[in-house]
């Protein structure tokens, strides 16, 4: 059975040089976690994004905790660029692992088979092959002249993400979002915030079970109401397009961007 523990207990659990997986904005971003880990502090995060960031990753970049970036993309969406992000490249402020959707789902995936690697298509060719030299290409052993790249298990610490809600056992409902699944799969742990506990098991019915991460697969939840904003969450409440593109606006500079999280977490607790 999970544990239900108060959110700066579950942001602890996030420590320094950790890798940790999180999701991209559609599929429920743990913001009110975010703020609690960027209280904590820990340092050199390897954050691994599924496929890629936005708000969250930009934030963690932008706070001097990532060391390593592997991500296929980071950006505001409507808002434009991620200007931490586009600054820290620019300076080296950290490892930049650049990557593709398909790599990424397919490191992930590996890790959840425990195999080594996974092939894929579509990489041959690539400029990514002269900075990815974790990635290789070998000879289909099945056919002829036919190249194709494997890329390395990811083995994630720790899976990070929101949903809508989970029942006292620990069960999690994510929907039709199985890149979450994924995630958890191939993580140590699992850490979810979410709306809110309910009392009878989220597997208890057999039409909707199918969208239920198993407690199995979960370390810890915390109960996080509005824990996305403002990045939205499928089912319960879109995203604060005129905060998001506040915070764009803001974090040009570094001192826009220090003054804009110097009041993120009030603002996060007044969301809610």
């Amino acid at each position: 059975m999970a544990e239900i523990v108060p959110l700066k207990e579950l942001a602890a659990q996030v420590r320094s040089g950790m890798c940790v997986a999180v999701p991209a904005d559609y599929c429920g971003v743990a913001m009110a976690a975010t703020a609690a880990i960027i209280a904590q502090r820990p340092e050199n995060l390897h954050l691994v994004c599924v496929p890629i960031t936005g708000m969250q990753g930009d934030m963690l970049i932008g706070e001097g905790l990532v060391g390593v970036l592997e991500t296929s993309a980071v950006t505001l969406g409507e808002a434009g660029g991620a200007p931490r992000f586009i600054d820290g490249v620019r300076s080296g402020a950290f490892r930049l692992l650049d990557a593709t959707c398909p790599a990424v789902h397919s490191g992930l995936i590996a890790a959840q088979k425990g195999v080594p690697f996974l092939p894929i298509r579509g990489i041959v060719g690539s400029d990514l092959l002269k900075t990815r030299t974790d990635w290789k290409i070998i000879n289909n052993p099945f056919a002829a002249d036919d190249p194709i790249v494997v890329v390395p298990a990811i083995h994630p610490d720790i899976a990070l993400f929101h949903a809508p809600e989970a029942d006292r056992f620990g069960n999690v409902r994510i929907g039709r979002r199985r890149e979450l699944a994924t995630m958890a799969y191939a993580s140590k742990a699992t850490l979810i915030t979410v709306e809110r506990i309910c009392e009878t098991s989220l597997l208890h019915d057999e039409d909707s079970a199918a969208g239920v991460l198993p407690a199995l697969y979960v370390d810890r939840v915390a109960v996080a109401p509005r824990g996305a904003w403002p990045i939205g969450l499928w089912g319960e409440y879109p995203a604060d397009t005129a905060e998001i593109a506040r915070y764009a606006a803001m974090a040009r500079t570094p001192a826009g961007f220090a003054v804009y999280m110097d009041g993120f977490a009030r603002r996060l607790a007044e969301a809610a």
